[in-house]
């Protein structure tokens, strides 16, 4: 008689090995220069789902999930409160470490693409994004300052929430738009692309995009950074060549 072990092993053995999908993406560009004249960028995000076979006709749908950061920096939140008749900034919280831009996409609502345990150990949601850092993490009421760091932002369009939006065809082609805004920081931006089934993470991978400033742009920043005095110089014999060049122009205008 064989025993009930041998059998379940070798069943195991015959059965068909799980099917493994991966996700492969590109960037319409991946890197966005800051001119005079530059007033945002559209970034397209595509890709396909890689199978070792046939689509799977039973299961839950694939969903996607695409997540774009900003470089993340040290924050100063301060809560005004109206005393004596005028608004005046009372408690601050230095947060830690927070994305100067932050876009999640998804395919579906987010609650439906992506388990909490899955938000908690990637940290794709907006809130997620945010780092108070461990000595805030435990402190009362820091809800409340985050909650105001990302209504600000959102008001301002640097931190977007876009469901729906990932367009996804035949669950294997996708793609979505993401803007960035005028005033971008410099840096690397991270565009993490998420595959998820039933709420987990099957796979992901990121990509980057690098902006920087270019041209006059560049020569000021880092003139205004990196040599302040002469900075300052220039600006003022700017102002004064153009109070002299106004001045001019209206003696030549009465005369």
């Amino acid at each position: 008689m064989i025993p009930a072990v041998f059998i379940l092993v070798l069943s195991l053995a015959l059965a068909p090995p799980a099917q493994a999908e991966e996700v492969v993406a590109g960037l319409s560009q991946n890197r966005v220069s800051i001119t005079a004249n530059f007033d945002g960028s559209e970034i397209l995000i595509f890709g396909a789902v890689k199978r070792d076979g046939p689509l799977p006709e039973s299961g839950e749908p694939l969903q996607v999930v695409v997540a774009v950061a900003g470089p993340f920096t040290p924050v100063t939140v301060r809560r005004r409160e109206r005393r004596y008749g005028i608004w005046v900034n009372s408690d601050a919280v230095e947060i830690d470490s927070a994305p100067s831009f932050y876009a999640v996409a998804t395919s579906g609502r987010f609650s439906e693409v992506l388990s909490e345990a899955e938000d908690r150990r990637y940290r794709i949601s907006v809130g997620r994004a945010i780092r108070p850092g461990d000595a805030l993490s435990a402190s009362p009421g820091i809800s409340d300052f985050i909650d105001a760091l990302i209504r600000i932002r959102k008001r301002d369009r640097h931190y977007l929430e876009q469901p729906y939006t990932v367009i996804m065809e035949e669950q294997t082609l996708f793609r979505t738009k993401v803007v960035l805004p005028a005033n971008l920081t410099e840096g690397d931006y991270a565009v993490r692309i998420f595959l998820t089934r039933d709420g987990y993470v099957i796979d992901w991978l990121e990509k980057k995009i690098f902006v920087q400033k270019v041209g006059l742009e560049r020569f000021l920043y880092s003139l205004a950074h990196e040599r302040p005095l002469a900075y300052g110089i220039l600006s003022l014999f700017i102002a004064v060549l153009a109070g002299w060049l106004a001045s001019a122009a209206f003696r030549t205008m009465r005369s």
